[in-house]
């Protein structure tokens, strides 16, 4: 196949990721091939004179990452991992959007070969880079000695106008340049269009001077399609060690299309087929042809397989001689690059009895002793260590030429928090927590949803569980939080009882692989529960028995959390009134419904005896635990201003109440 003879071997390069971008998308009759078209030249320069990749081996782990944060011109990517050699061939090009198809509308982590995460709400892929370039920094102040930079990458993302108006990408750029990630560099897809027109008719501040405030390098490409420009300006962004870079790259969207460049049409719909014949031969390529990939194309692109063998090739060489030299630490970046967890990590666990505790407490005890063993867990709060107890006292900071310590400081940013969390475990080698108050999880919920999309080990430290806040209020007292997380497919959602159950979600969290855990924990002292009986296993089952009574019980009172206190305290009456009572502790839904259903009909018979929830949040979903005869003691509304003693006894959280409404139920 040939194209027009003014063409360039670059052009005719460059051409082709627009036009496989355009045919896919006119095939679907769905996409977006504006962003695609207009960021080629960029993607081009970057994937085939400095992306240091392997596409035979996707998960070589020293490749450097490559992030698309714009997902929506997913098409620019695909078009990249097919002409490079990756496990994905033109017709899965062909069958872009399709049922089945190794090519969904927004990258999908897992999904498709290459892929380094899941895009498509703006600003996540961006601060998800953060993230990534983090993991980076802390994995090479561990592992890397004089001669071996067995850890040495750079983490590229690209992103568009979109990306930069959310804030999520503001808070993340805020804390990348505080760091000084140097290895960090960003290509900003500045063409000046979204969906509704031009971005003048919202955002006219100085992009460039705003990065320049966050101590990034700003870097301006007055053309977008200039490859020497665009390579000029990755060199001197790889150049600078001590910041991250935002390359400005001024391009036009749907470059080469004659009616549709530079406008808001071209942004999320197929040109058309006569636009696009337009288009192709205003570029110079075959008009009747779809799907075009010209020999001289194919012999660029895919040097980056010879490239990317030799380029792994000497890492693997350089990692053997790192081996003996230093086998122990050579073991240990494989574990913690596997997340292989050291035998006995959970050895130092402390056991708690005695005096009432708060779970934030234990679980601050129970952090501590995990991090002493799994030297790959690394995290911190945001702006709320001393009250979540997140800090690894055996550990400073991560900070700019510190980047071996573990405490990371997010500041007051939860939302990029979330996703740096997301982009540490995919990178991989760390083990990643991020905490706040319960009440402030919906500032990283988008965060938390794309985690679970993806089934990344992410754990989430969530403190100050209910209205026992107190004082502080409605604004900080969470009531519809747990319903709202519960509804996440993949979260599992862990509310210990007391200080030994703590215990035992950490060990359930640390041991959970497949997507993330929130921790919901107590700001009050809670008391320190007998041992359970059916041992330390528990809290895995989800739902359990904690306390029964003899013969068979008229009902059952369930509780999590910090009320499970008060269900035992309400079962010791209703005894005492010869009404026998189960007690069952239901400290994650998740858990407890992957168990067999004999085990959940022998917590919950079908007997028709009335259940009764007593939980400080929200009654939404409960209904499927209670059944047609059960009741709710739980939050209709928000809370108020007191002593969090006080405003749990107005709310209804008291034992006598727990039991008006058991005999209420009884009654019926």
């Amino acid at each position: 196949m040939t194209q027009g003879s003014q063409c360039s071997l670059d052009d005719i390069c460059i051409n082709t990721i627009r036009t496989l971008s355009m045919d896919a998308v006119q095939a679907a009759n769905s996409g977006h091939p504006g962003a695609p078209m207009g960021m080629a030249a960029a993607a081009y320069t970057l994937w085939t004179r400095f992306l240091k990749h392997n596409p035979k081996n996707p998960q070589w782990q020293d490749r450097d990452r490559f992030v698309l944060s714009g997902g929506h011109a997913s098409m620019l990517l695909y078009s990249l991992l097919h002409l490079t050699g990756y496990d994905l061939s033109l017709d899965d090009i062909k069958n872009f959007r399709q049922w089945g198809s190794k090519t969904p509308g927004h990258p999908e982590y897992g999904h498709t070969p290459g892929v380094e995460t899941t895009t498509g709400p703006l600003g996540q892929g961006f601060a998800n880079a953060v993230g990534m370039a983090m993991a980076e920094r802390h994995l090479a102040a561990r592992f890397n000695r004089p001669g071996y930079d067995i850890v040495d990458h750079f983490t590229y993302v690209m992103c568009g106008d979109g990306d930069l108006m959310e804030g999520v990408s503001a808070e993340a750029a805020s804390l990348a340049g505080h760091l000084g990630l140097g290895k960090l560099i960003c290509i900003y897809d500045d063409n000046e269009i979204s969906i509704e027109g031009s971005t003048d008719i919202a955002f006219t501040e100085n992009v460039g001077a705003r990065f320049s405030a966050y101590q990034w390098q700003v870097i301006d490409v007055a053309d977008g399609n200039d490859v020497a420009a665009i390579s000029a300006a990755i060199q001197a962004a790889r150049a600078d060690g001590d910041r991250p870079s935002l390359i400005v790259a001024h391009t036009h969207i749907a470059f080469g299309s004659p009616n549709k460049q530079d406008t808001a049409d071209a942004h999320g719909a197929p040109l058309g087929a006569e636009e696009i014949c337009l288009t192709k031969k205003n570029l110079g390529c075959p008009e009747n042809e779809s799907f075009c990939v010209p020999d001289m194309a194919i012999g660029v692109f895919q040097k980056a397989i010879e490239a990317g063998q030799a380029a792994e090739a000497a890492w693997m060489e350089k990692l053997a001689s790192f081996k003996k030299e230093y086998p122990a630490q050579a073991a240990e970046l494989t574990n913690s690059m596997s997340g292989v967890l050291p035998a006995e990590w959970d050895a130092d666990i402390p056991v708690f009895s005695g005096d009432p505790v708060a779970t934030r407490g234990a679980s601050g005890k129970v952090l501590n002793a995990v991090a002493g063993k799994v030297a790959t867990l690394m995290g911190g709060s945001a702006d709320l260590a001393p009250s979540n107890k997140t800090e690894i006292a055996a550990s400073h900071d991560f900070q700019k030429g510190r980047y071996d310590g573990r405490n990371i400081r997010f500041g007051v940013r939860e939302h990029a928090m979330g996703a740096i969390l997301s982009g540490m475990a995919l990178h991989k080698g760390i083990r990643p927590y991020g905490a706040t108050f319960l009440v402030f999880a919906d500032y990283m919920r988008p965060a938390i949803r794309m985690a679970a999309l993806m089934k990344l080990p992410t754990l989430y430290i969530f403190t100050h569980d209910s209205i026992a806040v107190g004082e502080d209020g409605p604004t900080h007292q969470p009531v519809e939080h747990l319903a709202s997380l519960r509804c996440i497919p993949g979260l599992t959602v862990i509310r210990p009882a007391d200080a030994n159950e703590t215990a035992a979600a950490w060990r359930q969290a640390i041991q959970h692989k497949d997507g993330p855990v929130a921790l919901i924990l107590s700001r009050q002292k809670l008391p320190v529960l007998p041992a359970m009986a059916c041992g330390k296993n528990c809290l895995g089952n989800g739902a359990y028995i904690l306390s029964d009574c003899q013969g068979t019980p008229d009902m059952i009172l369930i509780g999590t959390g910090a009320e499970v206190h008060l269900a035992l305290g309400a079962q010791k009456v209703l005894a005492d009134r010869n009404i026998p009572a189960r007690v069952v502790n239901m400290p994650s839904w998740e858990l407890f419904e992957k168990m067999p259903e004999d085990y959940k009909g022998s917590v919950f018979p079908s007997d028709g005896k009335p259940r009764l929830v007593v939980e400080a949040g929200s009654p939404m979903g409960w209904e499927r635990y209670i059944g047609t005869h059960g009741g709710m003691v739980t939050m209709n509304g928000f809370g108020a201003s007191a002593p969090g003693s006080t405003v749990l006894a107005k709310f209804g959280f008291t034992v006598d109440h727990v039991v008006q409404n058991a005999l209420n139920l009884i009654k019926r």
